[in-house]
């Protein structure tokens, strides 16, 4: 029987959405709307192009320890948001380490840094590296790694069961990713305000105590993902052993805030039982 729960997307003040909700090992446990659709998914890119660096990570291109970024500053401080660089500008703002500086610039460093590296536009590493295996052929990372990402419900579900179950990347290393990276380290979580700590993985954000937040109260806070400031979220529970993606339409704002907690306990609760 599909997720009731999803239905509540219908009742959001937006023109179109998609959600999605999928198990391990590809399971669709329920989805509502147009899977095909293409949605501009802001920061949601960022978890996709974090997969791509990590393929150049085990593939040898580069080490998540090596320079990169300002001064003192590393492949995995540029994943962690902890390199000291500015949201938007490659302006340094804080010592590495110091701070979770919340960073478009720290991703576009991160493309450019692999592109370098592999002599591939990272676009096109990104397609060959993750999007091609993976099937998602209605999804490009065209500009900026951090941002500019154009992806389909359907895409992201195929991506949202990679990152559970592994296939591309050892499992030690999605592991890490979901591992709180500088521990104790605060920031402010872009529409959520100031978090102490603000705990962030390898491109992924993990929930832990965080509140508010855009994840449900009851998701468990080994739950791990990225929302977009285009109305778009990818969340996997570890717990519930299930990840949903939801996209818009409508730039994230109060409406976002309003809706995307309920729903996301509506689904964990129907799961539940």
């Amino acid at each position: 029987m599909p997720l009731q729960s999803l239905a509540l997307i219908e009742n959001w003040p937006v023109r179109s959405a998609a959600a999605a909700v999928v198990r391990a090992d590809g399971t669709l446990v329920g989805a509502r709307g147009p899977g095909g659709q293409r949605f501009a998914i802001a920061s949601v890119t960022k978890p996709l192009a974090a997969y791509a660096v990590l393929v150049a990570y085990e593939e040898g291109a580069i080490e998540l320890d090596e320079p990169a970024g300002p001064p003192g500053s590393t492949v995995r401080h540029l994943l962690a948001h902890t390199s000291g660089l500015a949201f938007d500008e490659p302006r340094v703002t804080a010592a590495p380490g110091e701070r979770r500086l919340y960073s478009n610039a720290g991703f576009e460093a991160l493309g450019d840094l692999v592109a370098e590296a592999t002599d591939i536009p990272f676009a096109e590493y990104a397609r060959q590296a993750v999007l091609e295996p993976l099937g998602m052929t209605s999804t490009s990372l065209d500009g900026s790694p951090a941002k500019d990402g154009v992806s389909t419900l359907d895409d992201l579900v195929r991506f949202a069961a990679e990152v559970q179950a592994p296939r591309l990347l050892d499992p030690r290393t999605v592991a890490d990713a979901m591992t709180v990276q500088y521990p104790g380290t605060k920031g402010v979580l872009p529409g959520y305000g100031h978090q102490n700590p603000n705990d962030w993985g390898l491109g992924f954000e993990i929930r832990d105590a965080k509140s508010p937040h855009w994840t449900g109260t009851s998701s468990s806070p080994g739950t791990f993902g990225h929302f977009g400031q285009s109305g778009t979220f990818l969340w996997i529970d570890p717990a519930a052993q299930v990840a949903c993606v939801a996209l818009t339409d409508r730039a994230f704002g109060p409406w976002a805030v309003e809706a995307w907690t309920p729903f996301t306990d509506a689904v964990l609760a129907e799961l539940r039982g």
